[in-house]
């Protein structure tokens, strides 16, 4: 829908009856202190970029004070079957499940189950004799994986900093991971729960020792069983039961039902001369969250998601943890998740690292527009969420495209968001 055909329909829904339940609150951009002018260069901004066929179709969601003010829907969802994009369509959002399953543990760490000091190995015993990989040679010029022991254990906020050296097994230690059945960060496919596969990963060395740098990997898969041991539910019955239940995330899930499953939007890469191609089922899975076995529930990039579901999402952790009358976090906790923990290890310095979100400490420093304060992330399907609490704006794009091809869509949809804004609520 064009924006000003989606302004009229939020004018005459804010005007004439309550939304949906689920549905957050639609008003006109002026009356949050954006501009509808402005926003429709994020919306003509997205229309080309699907009309000259740089990706299928986006949904993009902006909202401030905890209201909607813009959602564009652009393009299609499958171009093959000619189905347009709408604002229900499912994403896969991969790694944006991390966010959640910070949230899941720092729930537990309220009620005192975990505690961020712990020892993984409180909860995941396999991992009491872990080992860091290093390159060995001989003076013939023979190389290998060598093992030495940790200098200390991994921790829970190791974790979920990603200072736990737990990688995705790139680089050095690609052809032991790769012999264990760990080639990517891809889970929807295993016939087995996601405890099994985190136990065999606890026989392979890691990349670094425990809090020497941030290496980014399955941490959020490993997390996932710390919520399962923790507090005897599944993953997916956790993640429902105390965060998608409270904060009516009707369409969320680790495994798509078949009911919505037309809904869940094809998968698309950039070809290597220009335009899209559909990607193969085989390639992370275009139906493994529809047909899959659903046994593994993946911490760190199994869910499929909605635009409006994670935008709740987000909205909640920018009110201090709670939405709608119900409450999940305490906002001492939430402060605690979004500022900078790892020092200078994170993107050269200029970026920091939260428990589970990147932070920008100094916009100026990161060079990117924002305010000081922002945490997002996004998923490997070119996703992108960011939280402003100064602005008290959050913004999510949702697309299904990767490889990307090197697209330039993500730093414009940030930029774009952020000139839309004319009554800015930083102190002068």
């Amino acid at each position: 829908m064009r924006f000003n055909r989606w302004i009229g329909a939020v004018a005459l829904a804010a005007f004439t009856g309550p939304a949906r339940a689920q549905q957050l609150p639609r008003v006109r951009p002026e009356m949050v202190g954006l501009s509808s002018a402005r926003l429709a260069r994020l919306d003509h901004l997205l229309t080309t970029y699907a009309t000259e066929g740089k990706l299928a179709g986006a949904v993009t969601l902006v909202l401030r004070d905890g209201k909607v003010a813009y959602q564009g829907v652009v393009g299609q969802a499958d171009r093959e079957a000619g189905t347009r994009m709408q604002a229900s369509t499912l994403f896969r959002i991969a790694s944006q499940s991390k966010a959640v399953t910070s949230v899941g543990v720092m729930m537990l760490v309220e009620e005192g189950k975990v505690r961020l000091n712990d020892p993984l190995a409180r909860f995941i015993p396999a991992f009491a004799t872990t080992t860091v990989g290093v390159d060995s040679s001989d003076a013939q010029g023979h190389h290998w994986v060598g093992r030495v022991p940790p200098a200390r254990p991994i921790t829970i906020r190791d974790l979920l900093t990603h200072t736990a050296g737990v990688s995705y097994g790139a680089g050095l230690l690609d052809s032991l991971y790769r012999a264990k059945g760990f080639h990517s960060w891809y889970f929807a496919v295993n016939d087995e729960p996601i405890g099994t596969t985190i136990e065999r990963l606890a026989t392979l060395p890691m990349a670094a020792q425990p809090g020497a740098a941030w290496i980014y990997g399955y941490s959020s898969d490993i997390l996932g069983v710390v919520i399962e041991r923790a507090s005897g539910l599944t993953l997916d019955d956790f993640f429902h039961q105390r965060i998608f239940g409270p904060l009516a995330m009707r369409d969320t899930y680790f495994y798509v039902p078949p009911e919505k499953a037309a809904r869940l939007a094809v998968v698309y890469g950039a070809a290597p001369g220009g335009g899209l191609v559909k990607e193969p089922d085989s390639l992370m899975g275009q139906g493994d969250y529809v047909r899959g076995p659903r046994k593994s529930f993946s911490g760190g990039a199994g869910l499929v998601s909605t635009a409006e579901d994670y935008a709740r999402f987000l909205q909640m952790l920018l009110n201090g943890g709670a939405l709608d009358g119900h409450r999940l976090l305490s906002p001492t906790t939430v402060k605690l998740m979004t500022q900078n923990h790892v020092g200078t290890m994170f993107a050269d310095g200029n970026l920091g690292f939260g428990l589970g979100f990147q932070i920008v400490e100094s916009p100026g420093r990161a060079g990117v527009v924002s305010s000081p304060g922002q945490y997002g992330w996004g998923g490997a399907y070119y996703s992108l969420y960011f939280v402003d609490p100064i602005e008290r704006l959050v913004v999510v794009f949702m697309t299904q495209l990767l490889p990307s091809g090197g697209l330039d869509l993500q730093d414009k949809v940030r930029a774009l968001a952020y000139q839309a804004i004319v009554k800015s609520y930083a102190r002068e």
